[in-house]
């Protein structure tokens, strides 16, 4: 696509504050790089991708990714075998931990079971290099200064330095604050030449001995560095060079253990920086209320609500732009200051945007259409340079737009035809619109021209167009009118600003009478659209009032619905008691009727076919309880039921019951089971009715706790006394409760808390007996109390 349409739209500036957002490098070079594209397929992942960060946006406030700088030179060096300096390691090492950082922040969105179409495959590009990073992390500060850590070598020379330092100033204290304070020029320790001085007036140079390494500019003072120190100074200044050359050594190393992974760290911040591109994306779209759009292969462009992107938002007036379904080209006329530029804009750009995989600001449902190349003449192009009027200018653009434009062109005219007599410019826009027509271009064009008023009623695939004026206030409202085409105000506004009214009349008798018939038209037309547009709000109303009404219905049919099989099963149930009734009360009149046949041994009675037709019809009289059961919307609820931490299940591989604690992943949770905790498949357990608390045997007042007293005690971690103290209010608790035995985990450890409880368990009156706990269960680690 031509490069000189994405200055003339605005383009650059979208990418200005695009870039705004941008943290990373990389982003900035995917920013830089950016422009439109024509390839269906390339726009399609692009918006995907724009979609994707702007659902993380909405859900988690974007993807946490923090300023990176561009490592490219780094890896580069390292390749050719130099070596990196703290700085460059400390930026590598971010590249590192922000490639974990941001796969941790993706593995929580795939467990909360959020879709995503493209970030989820960038995701899976990252490598992983947790023992360099670790390396690197430990060994270099945020700031790229070497850490203690980084060798144990370093760790003592730094602990001498120190040791040095101390020292010295021990020494240097004890000079500037004693009797030889008096020779100072001030009572402090400072540094020349990376030795520890003091500052002596330069009539007492000769009292300390040592070393002059300075004097101020007045030579009034001296920094003399005292015979008593100099032999400390040269062992600091060792221990300092002996650090200098561990960190050399350092550096070293660790930049050669990053040459290996020089093209996985490389190909890391490039993912980084395509996140972070789309990050910047979803963060513009919510600066601008954008969305992604549809794409209309067919070039069917309809944006709703569309708003020009680099005017304040809360300001600008949004309009329905539509073009290509019905129509191909698009008139726009009316007076300057209207709009009518600005609507030329945001048509171009906001389709450069979308091809560009951008969000554009307009409503939901809106698409847009893929051109091979978008071009426009836009603006006063009068060129001084080369001597070019603004007519001349105008034709030389559109003289090239003619050359190259096809069928899968977008065009937009500023003021066609002007610069030039109205009637010969007239005529030159109208044979234009024409040639762009014969080559199926879609066109949007504006001018003041009138003839190209009824243009667009004569031509097909042409339509007219109008920015709205105000005529009470004087003022445009920069709606777009499509189908209305724009008419002089000239005698509104001036009969308005108090224009004698007879001169206004001779003017009108003096118009050209098709000119006043035509502008009669169109104030016809603007009567009937606003009629038009009053009949649409009523009728909206009304949609919106039937849609609520609906609702309403729907969810009042499903609640009649759901309170019908309710009231259904219950009078199944209420018949079927009845039914049980008369049937024991028929089986007792049939039996007394067998009796008395059988005892009077004669064939004249009931027969007994008829006894079983009798208790047949009785039996046929039950009514199913369990439809509602066999209910399918209910059976599909229940299957999508989700299950939660401290639901009870059956495992169904051991057949033990437990409880589930916390999810691992996608399909597996961590089960209590007894003391034993594992991680079991969703596929090999069974959701169950929580167990109901043992009933208490004996008749006495129970507490409030009694009622939720585990089976289990776990006093692993506790002190003796305190552990004593909790299995004696614990047996008190398990024994009201009605248990038949509990488990106390007391852990293997040195064994003094088992030795204890076991002691206590032999003089407790209510234990029955007791015994370790199996070896699954974990043996010498628990014991089993039964009671008595």
């Amino acid at each position: 696509m031509n490069t000189r349409i994405l200055t003339t739209l605005g383009f650059d500036k979208v990418k200005q504050l695009l870039i705004t957002y941008i943290v990373t490098a990389q982003g900035a070079e995917e920013v830089e790089q950016l422009v439109p594209v024509s390839e269906a397929s390339t726009i399609q992942s692009w918006l995907e991708e724009t979609e994707d960060g702007l659902k993380v946006q909405r859900l988690r406030g974007g993807i946490p990714i923090p300023k990176l700088e561009n490592i490219r030179p780094h890896m580069k060096r390292i390749e050719i075998g130099a070596d990196l300096n703290g700085v460059e390691l400390a930026q590598v090492g971010r590249v590192l931990s922000t490639t974990s950082e941001i796969t941790r922040f993706f593995e929580d969105l795939q467990d909360s079971e959020i879709e995503l179409t493209r970030l989820y495959n960038w995701i899976e590009q990252l490598v992983h290099l947790p023992e360099l990073s670790r390396r690197l992390k430990e060994s270099i500060d945020e700031d790229g200064r070497v850490t203690d850590e980084a060798s144990p070598e370093l760790k003592i020379i730094r602990q001498n330095i120190r040791r040095s330092e101390q020292t010295i100033r021990e020494q240097l204290d004890g000079i500037v604050r004693g009797k030889n304070a008096k020779y100072l020029s001030d009572a402090i320790i400072t540094m020349r030449n990376e030795r520890y001085v003091i500052p002596v007036k330069q009539e007492y140079k000769g009292v300390f001995g040592g070393v002059v390494h300075d004097q101020s500019a007045s030579g009034q003072t001296l920094f003399i560095e005292p015979k008593q120190i100099v032999e400390s100074n040269n062992r600091l200044r060792q221990h300092q060079i002996a650090e200098r050359n561990e960190i050399e050594r350092i550096l070293s190393e660790l930049s050669a253990e990053l040459v290996p992974y020089r093209n996985e760290i490389l190909h890391n911040a490039y993912v980084i920086g395509k996140l972070d591109f789309i990050n910047s994306k979803a963060r513009l779209g919510k600066e601008l209320r954008g969305i992604v759009p549809e794409i209309s292969l067919e070039n069917h462009i309809y944006f709703k609500q569309a708003r020009h992107p680099l005017i304040d938002q809360d300001k600008v007036v949004a309009n329905d732009i539509m073009i290509g379904k019905e129509y191909q080209a698009i008139v726009i006329t009316g007076p300057n200051t209207g709009g009518k530029t600005i609507t030329l804009k945001t048509l171009g750009l906001l389709q450069l945007m979308g091809q560009s995989g951008l969000p554009i600001p307009v409503g939901e449902e809106s698409q847009m259409g893929i051109f091979e190349e978008v071009f426009a003449d836009i603006g006063d192009e009068q060129s001084i340079e080369q001597s070019l009027s603004t007519f001349s200018s105008h034709m030389t653009n559109i003289v090239s737009v003619l050359d190259k434009v096809n069928e899968r062109s977008l065009v937009l005219f500023d003021e066609l035809g002007a610069g030039t007599d109205p009637q010969e410019g007239a005529a030159l826009a109208i044979s234009i619109l024409d040639a762009l027509g014969s080559k199926s271009a879609y066109v949007m064009a504006t001018t003041h021209y009138p003839e190209l008023k009824v243009y667009g009623y004569n031509r097909a695939g042409t339509i007219n167009a109008s920015m709205e004026f105000d005529v009470d206030t004087l003022s445009p409202t920069y709606r777009l009118l499509i189908g209305v085409p724009g008419r002089s105000n000239a005698f509104e506004i001036s009969k308005r600003l108090g224009l004698d009214t007879t001169i206004i009349s001779e003017a009108k008798q003096i118009m050209d009478g098709e000119s006043q018939d035509l502008n009669e038209m169109i104030a016809d037309l603007e009567n009937r659209r606003k009629m038009a547009e009053t009949e649409y709000l009523e009728v909206r109303h009304y949609v919106d009032e039937a849609e609520n009404l609906y609702r309403d219905l729907k969810e009042a049919y499903s609640f009649f619905f759901d309170e019908r099989e309710k009231e259904m099963a219950k009078a199944r149930k209420k018949s079927n008691e009845l039914v049980a009734q008369a049937q024991e009360e028929a089986e007792g009149i049939i039996s007394d009727i067998r009796k008395m046949q059988l005892a009077s041994g004669t064939q004249g009675g009931i027969k007994e076919h008829q006894l079983i037709d009798a208790k047949s019809k009785l039996t046929q009289l039950h009514q199913e309880e369990t439809r509602l059961e066999k209910n399918k919307v209910l059976k599909r609820a229940k299957e999508q039921k989700q299950l939660k931490a401290g639901d009870e299940v059956i495992v169904d591989t051991y057949g033990q019951r437990g409880t589930l604690i916390r999810k691992i992943n996608t399909h597996e949770w961590q089960v209590q089971l007894g003391i034993l905790k594992m991680a079991v498949s969703e596929e090999n357990m069974t959701p169950v009715a929580p167990l109901k608390e043992p009933t208490q045997r004996v008749t006495s007042i129970r507490s409030a706790e009694s009622s939720h007293v585990p089976n289990q005690l776990d006093l692993r971690g506790k002190r003796y006394e305190e552990a004593l103290a909790e299995v004696d209010q614990y047996l008190d608790a398990a024994i009201l409760a009605g248990y038949p035995q509990v488990t106390i985990v007391h852990g293997k450890g040195t064994g003094a808390l088992r030795t204890g409880i076991t002691e206590y368990l032999k003089n407790h009156r209510s234990v029955k007996g007791f015994e370790f706990a199996p070896a699954n269960q974990g043996g010498n680690g628990a014991t089993i109390v039964k009671f008595g």
